[in-house]
């Protein structure tokens, strides 16, 4: 098993955490399972592909995204019902042919293509909320195998940050679930 360090000089650098890789999906489902039951808070895995399950197994709750997206859709229609009563009885009052200046008939395309319009730009606003983008560098990119793990290879990454972290106490409970390597991972890449 390669204990390997990525960095020239892993003291002069702030780590980030502890990467295992794994080569299976049955293996990183059970890593996963794992690393939740022994309590890490901070923590990811990465896949070349969805594995079905494995959001269960990290215990991951839903995704808050439709709560963006209810929020917009009820915000387009009563914008589209704002603006068509704002216009019906300020902009432009004109009665025809003994119609009200409002009715919540008429303008219901309005709305409902507003609806439909906020809807997705809160679906789009909150992936990137909830997926903390745009993030144009991660600490896992400066890992020298990174592009095997979006080609056949899978990995669970436990942050430094995370209460039970320890550097050596992770690597060997790391090491325990059976990965090819456990490797440190460092916030900045060497430049030397």
């Amino acid at each position: 098993m390669d204990t390997s360090n990525t960095a020239s000089s892993p003291a002069a650098r702030k780590p980030y955490g502890m990467l295992a890789l794994f080569d299976s999906a049955p293996a990183i489902y059970e890593a996963a399972r794992t690393v939740r039951e022994a309590g890490y808070s901070r923590w990811d895995a990465l896949t070349p592909f969805p594995v079905h399950g494995l959001d269960g197994a990290m215990g991951l709750g839903r995704s808050r995204v439709p709560v963006f997206v209810f929020i917009g859709g009820v915000i387009g229609f009563f914008v589209g019902m704002w603006l068509a009563w704002w216009m019906g009885y300020y902009n432009y009052p004109l009665i025809v042919g003994g119609k009200p200046y409002f009715s919540p008939i008429f303008p219901f395309p309005i709305a409902y293509e507003l609806t439909i319009l906020l809807a997705a730009f809160g679906a789009l606003g909150g992936m990137f909320v909830c997926n903390r983008l745009p993030m144009h560098n991660h600490p896992v990119f400066n890992y020298e195998n990174f592009r095997s793990l979006t080609d056949d290879k899978f990995a669970v990454v436990i942050e430094a940050e995370d209460p039970l972290f320890d550097a050596e106490g992770t690597r060997t409970f790391l090491e325990e679930l059976g990965p090819l390597e456990v490797t440190a991972l460092y916030d900045e890449e060497d430049d030397a």
